[in-house]
């Protein structure tokens, strides 16, 4: 799924922390709900959401690094979580179940994205009628480990997303923005989706 996944490890640890609490609450993440963490890397979002969606609920936590992988199996196996499950996916497609998922969360990765056209395009197949998608990201041009914003909203359009709402979030963190899924049958057929123009990275950040 990344650009860069060999750098991803060291790039997570120079950026400011966003708090699950406060993205579960603007993502009214609630109990009982199926949450998939794209790109879940060592899991820190998925320890932290998993008891919020309780026993009832379910955490996807989703990657497409096999180290990362192996070993969030290992500590998920070992903290004994009983809602948590692991997937392997592709850069082009989460590979989550159809129809499956109340809410996505995308935390400062969607900026190494490979196809993000390809999965966005296949996550809205995964998401449930209404279900919600959130992208933690800096404002900043894609080769300063960010997403401007206008690019954003661009290509989640592009793929029939519609935007709710886009968070300022303190502490140097970014924004987040979170889009309603397109029901699969809306989504646009794969030829007519076209690339957005990165002006923020023309104009040189």
């Amino acid at each position: 799924m990344t650009r860069f996944a060999a750098f991803l490890p060291l790039l997570l640890l120079t950026l400011p922390a966003f708090a699950a609490e406060p993205l579960a609450r603007l993502m009214r993440i609630a109990p009982g709900e199926t949450v998939a963490d794209i790109g879940a890397g060592s899991g820190y979002y998925v320890f932290r959401l998993s008891p919020r969606v309780g026993s009832q609920g379910r955490i996807l936590a989703q990657d497409i690094t096999p180290d990362y992988l192996a070993d969030l199996e290992r500590r998920v196996a070992e903290s004994g979580l009983s809602n948590v499950t692991v997937v392997r996916g592709e850069a082009h497609d989460p590979r989550l179940p159809p129809g499956s998922v109340d809410a996505a969360v995308l935390v400062h990765m969607y900026h190494e994205i490979a196809q993000p056209f390809g999965l966005l395009w296949n996550l809205a197949a995964a998401m449930k009628p209404g279900g919600r998608v959130g992208i933690v990201d800096a404002d900043a041009i894609p080769s300063r480990h960010g997403t401007p914003p206008k690019l954003l909203r661009c290509e989640l359009a592009a793929v029939g997303y519609r935007e709710v709402s886009l968070t300022r979030l303190k502490g140097g963190v970014g924004y987040l923005a979170v889009f309603e899924a397109p029901a699969p049958d809306r989504r646009p057929v794969p030829e007519a989706i076209r690339p957005c123009r990165d002006e923020a990275t023309r104009k040189g950040g």
